[in-house]
């Protein structure tokens, strides 16, 4: 099984807001090779940028990997370390609280995704001093960018 690292970060400019401007930025890693995506969209969220950087990027690789995957989103880290995803499943797609689990299909297609790979999750600590976690903040500011 093929090892890879990614590193993902979502933004979204006006989160919360309307008309909002989204993207995210990924550095996918395996060997000697290094490639870097980025995308931008309107009418998003931050949360949904930061879990569609990781789904874009398990969805790149070709065949089952394990992969160290980089996030500092503890949305999505702790929704899959700390079990919540299971206990979101086990109770009908509904949180500790009752509430509906937000952003659903998404959580759904993570799922998929983490059967095929044998995928670790990392929180990284964002806008400090990782360089990779910085790359993906800054392709993710510059996909942004590209739709204003």
């Amino acid at each position: 099984m093929k090892s890879v690292t990614i590193y993902t970060d979502g933004a979204c400019r006006g989160n919360g807001k309307e008309n909002t401007i989204g993207g995210f930025g990924i550095v996918l890693m395996y060997n000697d090779i290094k490639k870097e995506i980025k995308k931008g969209f309107r009418n998003t969220t931050n949360n949904i940028m930061e879990l569609s950087a990781v789904i874009d990027a398990l969805t790149l690789l070709k065949e089952p990997c394990e992969v160290k995957l980089y996030s500092d989103s503890a949305y999505v880290i702790n929704a899959v370390n700390q079990r919540w995803i299971k206990n979101w499943q086990k109770n009908g797609w509904k949180t500790a609280s009752k509430e509906p689990v937000k952003n659903k299909e998404l959580w759904e297609k993570l799922i998929e995704l983490i059967n095929i790979h044998k995928v670790e999750f990392i929180k990284v600590k964002g806008h400090s001093d990782n360089e990779f976690n910085n790359r993906c903040d800054k392709l993710a500011n510059e996909a942004m960018d590209e739709i204003t």
